[in-house]
């Protein structure tokens, strides 16, 4: 098994390439499935999570094709084509590594009438049910079944009504499968309190490229008006707004400069003004940001929130870069009981960290030293990397199968900014 090695104390300075958004990429895939004609995706990250999607696509029926980038593009070019549908139904085996398989459950019942899907489990960062996709779904018309581990959806005529559905809570997931469930109803869909992630923006374009009627993009009412069918469309998928926040956090925990490039501020809002808060300069550009450290890092008090609140995919790397504050910062998590699965690795390293029920108080400490250490979930597997870069020593980090689900060429991208940093193979 692989481990990640880093040999801290190095300030990073340079330029950093941001790759396009794992959670926009996992919402985009499943839109080849709503129509026969070709979905091309460009600025697609190399990542395990969208070489898995791209497998489950294949067992319903689609093919997948990568073709050459252009020097332009950024990441990988993909094209799907799912001229007919071989299955509706996504297996236990898939959906239980990779929660984002539930995202195809609306495509398919949109495409095809019906859609069994296996109902996933819960995970490491904390129990995540799928009721509001469900009741979602079924507010637009579609019958639901449950049994033996698995939903089957149905649509009364082969084809969705249309309807009205306000999310008692946001929930970005269930926004996502009801819209792409209802771009093709009989009727109109009015979604109340939808989640308003740049995600979610990105996948509304992407389905208007594709020929869907939505008005309300990035607001909290999406209106709906469902069309007859779909046709191709050639989509590039936006900046990854967790990775560039998190390599934002990689230069001030190092007191580095780092200019990161393919981004998009307007996206990373509390994220940056966090970084302001700590005492980071922060320099906003056209397509990059530009974020330097010098000195002590400011305390802060943060909690996570839909957006645009403080995005929980960004609460354990601030966690880290605050390890090295000048105080005590406190950090409350809102979205997910179970995140903090990374204090006990920190605390390895010197950090000192309390945590209350959702509440952690981090206490700014002079010095972090490396160590060994396990990552536990994609954004926890960050925080590490980021202590290791400002650790005395070297710090090892296993389990980094969950970092290549999200970041891609980690390793590379960090060395070229200065970072002494290398993948070992235990074997």
């Amino acid at each position: 098994m692989d481990r990640i090695l880093i040999r801290g104390g190095n300030r990073l300075s340079g330029t950093l390439p941001i790759s396009g958004a794992k959670n926009a990429a996992l919402t985009l895939l499943p839109c080849a499935l709503l129509t026969d004609e070709p979905l091309t995706l460009r600025n697609l990250p190399r990542l395990a999570d969208v070489d898995s999607f791209g497998h489950l696509l294949n067992q319903l029926g689609a093919s997948t094709a990568i073709e050459g980038s252009r020097p332009e593009d950024f990441g990988r070019v993909m094209t799907i084509r799912a001229g007919k549908l071989t299955s509706t139904e996504a297996p236990y085996d898939i959906v239980r590594k990779m929660r984002a398989s539930i995202l195809v459950l609306g495509p398919i019942l949109a495409r095809a009438g019906e859609a069994r899907v296996s109902l996933p489990g819960g995970c490491a960062i904390g129990n995540r049910p799928i009721d509001l996709h469900l009741k979602a779904l079924e507010a637009i018309g579609a019958d639901l079944e449950m049994s033996a581990g698995y939903v089957t959806a149905r649509a009364p005529g082969g084809r969705l009504a249309g309807g009205r559905y306000s999310f008692p809570i946001v929930s970005v997931g269930a926004t996502e499968n009801v819209v792409m469930a209802a771009v093709t109803a009989r009727g109109s869909s009015r979604i109340e309190n939808a989640a308003r992630e740049p995600e979610i923006v990105d996948l509304c374009r992407c389905l208007v490229a594709m020929g869907a009627h939505i008005e309300g993009i990035g607001t909290e009412t999406l209106e709906i008006e469902g069309v007859e069918r779909l046709h191709g469309a050639t989509y590039a998928v936006m900046p990854d707004r967790i990775e560039a926040g998190s390599y934002a956090c990689a230069a001030a925990i190092t007191g580095g400069d780092i200019e990161l490039t393919n981004v998009d501020a307007s996206d990373m809002g509390a994220t940056l003004d966090a970084l302001r808060a700590a005492g980071v300069t922060v320099a906003e550009g056209k397509r990059s940001v530009r974020v330097s450290a010098t000195g002590k890092l400011a305390p802060l008090t943060l909690s996570t929130a839909p957006f645009p609140g403080f995005a929980t995919d960004m609460q354990a790397q601030f966690m880290a870069m605050l390890c090295k504050a000048d105080g005590a910062s406190v950090l409350t998590e809102t979205i997910f009981e179970n995140r903090y699965m990374h204090v006990p690795e920190l605390a390895r390293m010197g950090a000192d960290i309390q945590v209350h029920g959702r509440t952690a108080v981090v206490r700014g400490v002079d010095r972090l030293v490396g160590a060994p250490v396990m990552a536990t979930d994609l954004r926890a597997s960050m925080s590490l990397i980021l202590a290791g870069l400002a650790a005395e020593g070297e710090t090892a980090v296993s389990r980094v199968y969950h970092l290549d689900r999200g970041y891609e060429r980690l390793e590379e991208k960090l060395s070229a900014v200065g970072a002494d940093i290398e993948r070992a193979s235990d074997g």
